[in-house]
């Protein structure tokens, strides 16, 4: 069976990858005045260079900046939208064995692009690599999921239909942007389908006022609004997953309650699934999984060190293709392995060894 030769690829990853001690460094220092922006971005800039030649050492075809010049996965591309701020965390939905927990998104004004949010970081990436540079960005569900009505001005949007219709228009500008200066690999990272499954988070749902099944339906059409005037030969992919912060997670359960609304709505061509773990479920969900799209089965954790196995590999794959094509499968990470600045907690050595497992496996399943 054939290599693929556009993304996704055989052997993928989610994106984020963890900072070395340098870039933290500087972070720090950076976050108490103890050096500017430029010298900030210099470490950033060396930082990246390297993690690109690592990636192509390794073997990747798809190749991300490791997410090194954000704090959080979703946050710092959503706060270079005007109307948007960060607010104090919740206090449901929380990670499980975290002390710290995220904010959560709040809109406190009508929401626009009026400048580029991460074009330049796209740009300095696709300069390092004649591979495929990937870009990621949040899903425009990140907006509302957390807080919800709550966390959306009234006086701003009386009527949630105009948050929206602004918050697309404002990812349409930016990724307008983003494939005008040549990205063709594009992941959103759209986490919130998987929460939709857990019983205890659907409760939550409920209680302030929303129906998690309306809500899937909701951030489907958000995000086919985000990307629909994106070039044919842009690559657009869909991340789920359960969590990922500092090794811990918030949701669990299978896919099942979405997998048929929400595979046959998005109009993406990839999806990214968590499956590491018993709390994402069995593979039959993917029955649902239309002929057009590709799944990138996550069957290895990016939480914990210890190393899996080529041959547990590739039973789960084979257990995958009772319900799909193998021709239709490609194998990641669960998630990334840093999706905010502090990393999950494993070591670079464990990350590299893990990633080399997944080329590995793909070139003995896929050839």
């Amino acid at each position: 069976m054939a290599a693929r030769l556009k993304p996704p690829f055989r052997a993928d990853h989610v994106g984020s990858l963890l900072r070395p001690a340098n870039l933290h460094d500087a972070r720090a220092k950076s976050a108490r005045g103890e050096i500017d922006a430029a010298a900030l971005r210099k470490v950033e800039d060396a930082a990246i260079r390297d993690v690109v030649a690592l990636q192509e050492d390794i073997g990747l075809q798809g190749i991300s900046d490791g997410e090194f010049r954000r704090t959080w996965w979703h946050f710092d591309f959503l706060s270079g939208f005007d109307g948007f701020e960060l607010g104090a965390p919740l206090d449901k939905g929380t990670f499980q064995g975290s002390d710290e927990q995220p904010p959560r998104a709040m809109i406190t004004a009508k929401l626009a692009r009026s400048q580029p949010v991460m074009v330049d970081h796209f740009t300095y990436l696709n300069g390092l690599t004649e591979h495929t540079a990937k870009f990621t960005v949040p899903g425009p569900s990140m907006a509302h999921f957390r807080a919800g009505r709550e966390g959306i001005s009234e006086a701003a949007y009386p009527d949630l239909a105009e948050f929206w219709a602004d918050l697309t228009a404002a990812y349409r500008a930016e990724l307008g942007d983003l494939a005008a200066n040549g990205c063709r690999y594009l992941q959103l990272d759209d986490i919130s389908y998987a929460y939709l499954c857990d019983d205890d988070i659907r409760a939550n749902l409920k209680s302030r006022g929303d129906d998690a099944d309306e809500l899937a339906l909701t951030y489907a059409q958000a995000l086919n609004d985000a990307i629909r005037d994106l070039p044919d030969d842009v690559t657009t992919a869909m991340h789920m997953c359960r969590g990922n912060f500092q090794s811990t997670w918030a949701a669990q359960g299978g896919y099942e309650p979405v997998a048929e609304r929400v595979f046959n709505t998005v109009s993406i061509d990839a999806l990214f699934m968590e499956y590491d773990s018993e709390r994402a479920g069995g593979f039959a969900p993917l029955r649902f999984v239309p002929d057009d799209k590709i799944v990138v089965l996550g069957l290895v954790t990016t939480k914990t060190a210890p190393l899996e196995t080529k041959d547990t590999l590739k039973r789960r794959i084979d257990e995958a293709a009772r319900y799909i094509d193998l021709d239709r499968l490609c194998l990641s990470p669960q998630c990334g392995f840093s999706s905010t600045h502090h990393g999950n907690k494993i070591t670079e050595a464990d990350e590299i060894a893990k990633l080399r497992l997944i080329v590995e496996v793909a070139a003995e399943v896929w050839g």
